[in-house]
């Protein structure tokens, strides 16, 4: 009788409709397994809605490595999943040492994962390889790059949108600037997308849906709309082969002028965005593709995703005892 195949969603939170989409991709492949849940804290609605969760040491921890290694060997996780930014260096940087203990890690290489964590690094990366971006520069080169307002602040490191602010003349800009280590960035006309990227092992990106965002809500998105086109699929699928060593599920932020066609790249974000559920609906199956890729199958990729879905996203609660809970 075959292994299961163990899935492990990294820091899970509130990502209880990506470990649905693992479920489902395990009984696509008449798989047996179970998707668990690891984070800091048992205060966590998808820690609590896995078939099992793991209280772990923060991603910072000198325990954090060796306690993942010995959690995936005795519960024969063949997958992990990493979701936040700040563990994934972690992940990347110790992605061989779990493949030896049998376990695939969903993550990019230690570059591709600077280069999407350090806003200074993403612009460099994409002018340097010829995408289109945004002008971009550092508070003290503000008055000789002369950007015109509106502006966009925000922090050379984050996610989430935390610490971004549009600011509309120097007043506001002086204050936006008083936060330590942050970019100014031109703002971008148009309307923002989310592209989700599918890069299997051998470098091969597979698959990109657009995400056209339509609300967002504490910076991840709330309402939102699958949109073919193909040259925001071509600009991600570009991006994702030309960086250095991508895997996986990727996402691709991208301003798109309807009028003029004009497209500009504001981050790279080399993990699964909090919107996929919806290209999951769509019918691009990155989760299946990606336990057929670790088990060496050929993913059976599929591009014809249902164009003009919609997603309106709403809260759900998890119910546990108190008694249960250790925080």
């Amino acid at each position: 009788m075959a292994d299961p195949f163990n899935v492990l969603i990294s820091s899970a939170g509130r990502r209880v409709g990506l470990l649905h989409t693992f479920r489902e991709a395990l009984q696509e492949l008449r798989l047996k397994g179970r998707v668990l849940a690891g984070d800091v804290s048992d205060l966590s609605s998808a820690f609590h809605a896995a078939d099992a969760g793991f209280l772990v040491p923060p991603c910072s921890s000198s325990e954090f490595v060796p306690t993942m290694i010995d959690l995936c060997a005795r519960e024969n996780v063949r997958l992990v999943v990493p979701t936040i930014d700040p563990e994934l260096p972690v992940w990347a940087e110790h992605r061989e040492a779990f493949l030896r203990s049998g376990t695939a890690v969903a993550i990019s290489t230690p570059q591709v994962i600077r280069i999407g964590w350090d806003k200074c690094a993403t612009h460099e990366w994409l002018r340097s390889n010829g995408f289109p971006t945004v002008r971009q520069v550092l508070p003290e080169d503000r008055e000789t790059a002369n950007l015109p307002f509106p502006l966009v602040v925000k922090p050379r490191t984050g996610s989430a949108a935390v610490g971004v602010r549009v600011v509309s003349d120097d007043v506001e800009l002086k204050l936006a600037v008083r936060q330590p280590d942050v970019v100014i960035q031109e703002f971008a006309p148009g309307v923002e997308h989310t592209l989700d990227v599918f890069v299997d092992r051998s470098g091969t990106t597979r698959c990109a849906v657009p995400r056209m965002r339509i609300e967002v809500r504490a910076g991840e998105v709330s309402k939102a709309q699958t949109v073919r086109s193909e040259p925001m699929i071509d600009l991600a699928s570009r991006i994702c082969t030309a960086l250095p060593g991508a895997y996986g599920v990727l996402t691709v932020q991208v301003f798109l002028e309807e009028d003029s066609g004009a497209m500009r790249v504001i981050e790279i974000n080399p993990r699964f965005g909090g919107g996929f559920p919806l290209a999951w609906e769509a019918g691009a199956r990155y989760p299946t593709w990606l336990i057929e890729d670790v088990l060496g199958r050929s993913p059976a990729v599929r591009t014809d995703w249902r164009d003009g879905l919609v997603m309106l996203r709403y809260d759900e609660a998890v119910f546990v005892d108190a008694g249960e809970l250790r925080a």
